[in-house]
């Protein structure tokens, strides 16, 4: 009876709250933080502005990428995302979607995305599409994620993989430079997510979800973000050489890579004395440092001084 109340519930949704649905189960915020990546990696692939019209074309096909994946993973973990939390509030937990529908959009989104980005940008950047959707639902959602707590480090892979699609668009292939950015995204996961998942630690526990916080102390995580941190500085800076990046991107990636390093080390300290007062501090400033460094990428062929 009940179950047949809430698909009647799912009819009389309004267009515009349906659209919103279909729009929060792909999880436009982890969107816009992939996307975030893609632009400033055309132009430095570009050496200067790409075609504006290619540049949108790939923001399309990858943001439909990404969807797909996410739309995916919110149809496999519907299951969990009841339990926690900061989840309880998506359409598949709430019902303004069926699990039907979600399947279905996530498959659209998918086939959607493959078949732009070979016929308006390249063939390689739709196989890297492809490969990006296959890695997240398969290899991340379906294998790691319930299993090790080793998941977000190999499922940043996925997350890395908008600026070898970006890369991929201007020049019809991955180079070096594309894959110390990819890198570069890949290093930065673990010390972005780990702090979240010590702030829902507990939620996480209750799911069977094994994030590293969850299985190990905390001495342990921090340990394991400031190796992580200092990883990720080494990699912005093997991008200068690698890339030949000049004085804009150098100074910035030195000075904002100090001061993740010291965001992780204080969030280590905390970890070390037992407590944690504040996780999502570096979770914010993760995102920040992100941002950061890539606007660096995109302004330094720009506004060029070379230093090899």
């Amino acid at each position: 009876m009940s179950s047949q109340l809430l698909e009647n519930s799912q009819i009389k949704l309004g267009f515009w709250r349906k659209t919103k649905a279909y729009f929060a189960l792909t999880k436009p915020r982890v969107i816009e933080l992939l996307l975030i990546a893609t632009i400033p990696t055309m132009i430095l692939a570009q050496r200067g502005i790409p075609d504006p019209w290619l540049v949108l074309a790939t923001v399309f096909g990858g943001a439909l990428s990404a969807g797909s994946a996410n739309s995916f993973n919110c149809y496999i973990d519907r299951d969990i995302d009841k339990i926690m939390g900061r989840t309880k509030s998506r359409p598949l937990v709430t019902g303004e979607l069926s699990a039907k529908e979600a399947y279905l959009f996530a498959w659209g989104l998918g086939v959607l995305s493959v078949v732009w980005l070979g016929l308006v940008v390249n063939p390689l950047a739709a196989l890297l599409s492809l490969g990006a959707i296959l890695f997240y639902v398969f290899v991340y959602t379906l294998l790691l994620k319930r299993r090790t707590p080793q998941n977000i480090v190999w499922g940043g892979a996925a997350g890395a993989m908008p600026v070898l699609i970006g890369w991929a668009a201007v020049t019809g292939e991955v180079s070096a430079t594309a894959w110390v950015l990819f890198l570069i995204v890949f290093l930065w996961t673990p010390p972005h997510y780990w702090p979240l998942s010590l702030r829902y630690k507990t939620e996480y526990d209750a799911a069977g979800v094994p994030m590293l916080p969850v299985v190990r102390n905390n001495k342990t995580v921090g340990i394991q973000i400031v190796l992580y941190a200092w990883a990720l500085v080494a990699s912005t800076l093997l991008l200068i050489p690698v890339g030949q990046m000049g004085v804009l991107y150098t100074a910035t990636a030195v000075l904002a890579g100090i001061f993740f390093v010291f965001e992780s080390h204080r969030l280590n300290a905390e970890a070390a004395k037992g407590e944690i007062k504040n996780p999502m501090r570096l979770f914010h400033g993760s995102i920040t440092y992100l941002a950061l460094l890539f606007i660096a990428i995109a302004l330094d062929p720009l506004f060029f001084f070379n230093l090899f």
